[in-house]
C-alpha cells in the first residue's frame, strides 16, 4: 500500500514554516494543501487542544473574510497530531507567497475579543476553547514567522529517505 503524500515527510527534521503538502489538479484547475506547521513534531509539546480550537476558529473566519484571499480558501483546519493546520486553497501557490497572508491571520488573533462561531448552535464544542492560550501560540507562530521570512527551510520539506528495493518496493526511514 502507498504512503500517502504527508507520510513521506522527514518529522524528525521539520521545523515550523509554511510548505506545500500536496497538489490535487481537477481538470484545468486544481487545489493545493498547505502545512502550516506550529511546532517541531515529536520534539516539542503539542498546540493544547482548546487553544487549538480557538485558533481554528478565529483564523477559519479570518481568511474566509480576506478580501484578497477569500475566493480562493477551501479549508482550514487542524492536523490530528496538534502540531499546525492544514490549508486548503483553489490553485498551486509556492509557500513564500503564503507567508503575508498567514503573517496577517495570526497576528489577528491577539485583536479578538471572543470567539467566532463558539455557541452551542455554531460548533460541536463550544465550550472547549481558550482565548488566551489562542493569543500566546498565535503570537509566537507570527513573531518566528517574521523573523524567519527569508530562512528557506521554514518553506521546504525535509523529505524521508527513501529505499527503493530491485522489484520497485519503497521503504520509508522516517
Amino acid at each position: 500500500m502507498e504512503l500517502i503524500q504527508s507520510f513521506t515527510v522527514d518529522h524528525t527534521r521539520i521545523v515550523p514554516g509554511i510548505f506545500t503538502s500536496r497538489v490535487d489538479r481537477l481538470g484545468d484547475s486544481c487545489v493545493t494543501t498547505y502545512d502550516v506547521r506550529l511546532k517541531k513534531p515529536n520534539r516539542e509539546p503539542v498546540i493544547d487542544v482548546a487553544a487549538m480550537h480557538t485558533l481554528e476558529h478565529i483564523i477559519a473566519t479570518f481568511l474566509c473574510n480576506d478580501p484578497d484571499w477569500k475566493d480562493e480558501v477551501v479549508y482550514w483546519g487542524p492536523m490530528g497530531c496538534l502540531t499546525g493546520f492544514y490549508l486548503i486553497l483553489k490553485g498551486d501557490r509556492k509557500p513564500q507567497d503564503l507567508h503575508g497572508l498567514l503573517l496577517r491571520a495570526f497576528r489577528s488573533v491577539d485583536d479578538a475579543q471572543e470567539v467566532p462561531g463558539a455557541t452551542a448552535v455554531n460548533c460541536g464544542h463550544y465550550l472547549m476553547h481558550n482565548l488566551p492560550m489562542a493569543k500566546w501560540y498565535a503570537k509566537a507562530f507570527a513573531d518566528y514567522l517574521e523573523a524567519n521570512a527569508r530562512n528557506s527551510a521554514i518553506f521546504e520539506y525535509p523529505k524521508a529517505e527513501q529505499l527503493v528495493t530491485d522489484d520497485g518496493r519503497r521503504f520509508f526511514d522516517s
